[in-house]
């Protein structure tokens, strides 16, 4: 079974995929904290021209620390890749709780809302302009605060100049002047986003939703949209200043801190100013000296699934709550999800392979792991999973499962149907087995 190690950090499953990076879980091995490692290969970095964009998110993460921004403890590089070292954050994102929940209460919907602008006050205050705020980007820590995430899109105007020009972006979540592709300001087009962001959380449901791109553009320049009969006189209020079509007469974020229904039970953050931000990793890992290269090591053999630890698997669990992986009846299915098999790895995979196939899906698949690929729902896009075997005890395998493109709600019938088709190789422990066995995890 093989491990890896890069510097002083064990590495363990992916966590997150996108175009251009992956996280993974890994472990400080000298400190004994959990992170979460975003790896960059230096090949696609520089293929697509992406160094200064890379680089400009990196520093953004270093300028913007507070209690509510995912912390960027360090960067690392090999002779290959880049390794960004953030804070792992346990939780979960705030779009799994609201697609287990249905909407939040105006009680709860307000703490985060009063984090969210907390977090994106200090990034405003900074110069730093997200651009692709919405609940997935939104993390939870192990205490229920909220961690905005994600700066791939993030914004630093250059001198002299205060309008930003890039469309950019989800669809749903974006500014109408955004839409319009004419200069605007960052600040008023991230508050449109925290205000969609509100109502989906209050509503949930989106403000602004139509299955073709015109129709949902022409919306969102009317700020064509209702608030559910359940949100109060004052939170309606509140939403409809934000929601204003014209970003100079929309709320600002010291006026939406002054409204009453922001302030109700407010407590604002406190936090030490960041101490003197240090570039010079990020100088190491992107102008190349050698001498201050991370090594990466593969312990163990080649040839069969990764071996996951037993602290690992704690940590699959939200929170460090055991009851996680304990309780069925706390399961729900989330864009990571993952089931247990007593059949051998072999067989496990081509299983899959045998039901994406029914399913229409094409499958690449590589050393255990799988990419499974399709149009979305809409036919607007990509649809895109992947999967990786486990070996977390004798003869016994976990299949993790997360998406990797397209839409988050598809993904979830996705799911439940895959699950349904793979029954045959599914293990689920007799009761009285799960109770007394310190290994259950979270299955179909």
């Amino acid at each position: 079974m093989v491990t890896r190690k890069v510097g002083k950090y064990q590495v363990g499953r992916t966590v997150g995929e996108g175009t251009f990076a992956k996280v993974k879980f890994a472990q400080n091995t000298e400190t004994g904290e959990s992170v979460a490692m975003k790896i960059l290969a230096k090949s696609t970095i520089l293929k697509h021209r992406m160094v200064d964009q890379i680089r400009r998110e990196i520093s953004i993460m270093k300028i913007v620390r507070h209690p509510n921004i995912v912390r960027l403890h360090e960067v690392l590089a090999s002779r290959t890749k880049i390794y960004i070292i953030l804070e792992f954050v346990a939780g979960g994102e705030l779009f799994d709780k609201i697609v287990h929940q249905g909407r939040l209460s105006e009680n709860e919907s307000r703490k985060y809302f009063q984090q969210l602008i907390d977090a994106v006050s200090h990034c405003h205050g900074k110069g730093v302009y997200h651009r692709d705020l919405k609940p997935e980007n939104l993390l939870l820590d192990v205490y229920g605060n909220l961690k905005v995430s994600d700066f791939g899109l993030s914004a630093l105007p250059q001198q002299g100049v205060e309008l930003l020009h890039t469309t950019c972006g989800t669809p749903n979540y974006v500014a109408p002047e955004v839409l319009s592709q004419r200069g605007y300001d960052g600040a008023a087009a991230d508050i449109w986003s925290c205000g969609v962001i509100l109502y989906v959380i209050m509503a949930g449901h989106l403000p602004f939703e139509e299955t073709d791109l015109p129709s949902l553009y022409k919306k969102i320049n009317a700020a064509d949209f209702s608030c559910p009969y359940w949100f109060s006189p004052s939170a309606k209020l509140l939403i409809e200043n934000i929601l204003d079509p014209n970003p100079t007469t929309r709320i600002k974020i010291d006026g939406i801190k002054k409204h009453p229904w922001f302030r109700q039970n407010y407590v604002p953050v406190r936090h030490r100013e960041a101490e003197e931000v240090n570039l010079d990793d990020i100088r190491i890992a992107f102008e190349g000296i050698e001498d201050q290269y991370v090594t990466e090591q593969s312990l163990g053999k080649e040839g069969g699934p990764l071996m996951m630890n037993a602290f690992e698997m704690i940590t699959l669990s939200q929170g460090l709550n055991l009851s996680v992986l304990f309780d069925r009846g706390q399961d729900y299915v989330k864009r990571q999800t993952r089931f247990v098999s007593r059949e051998p790895p072999k067989v496990i995979t081509s299983s899959i392979e045998a039901v994406a196939e029914q399913m229409g899906l094409k499958v690449h698949s590589r050393n255990y792991k799988m990419r499974l690929q399709g149009v979305t729902a809409n036919k607007a896009g990509q649809f895109a999973v992947v999967l990786e075997v486990y070996e977390v005890a004798p003869a016994l395998f976990m299949v993790d499962v997360r998406k990797a493109a397209g839409d988050t709600l598809q993904y979830h019938k996705f799911y439940k149907n895959f699950c349904a088709k793979l029954e045959d190789i599914i293990w689920r422990p007799a009761e009285g087995m799960a109770n007394s066995s310190l290994l259950r995890t979270v299955s179909c």
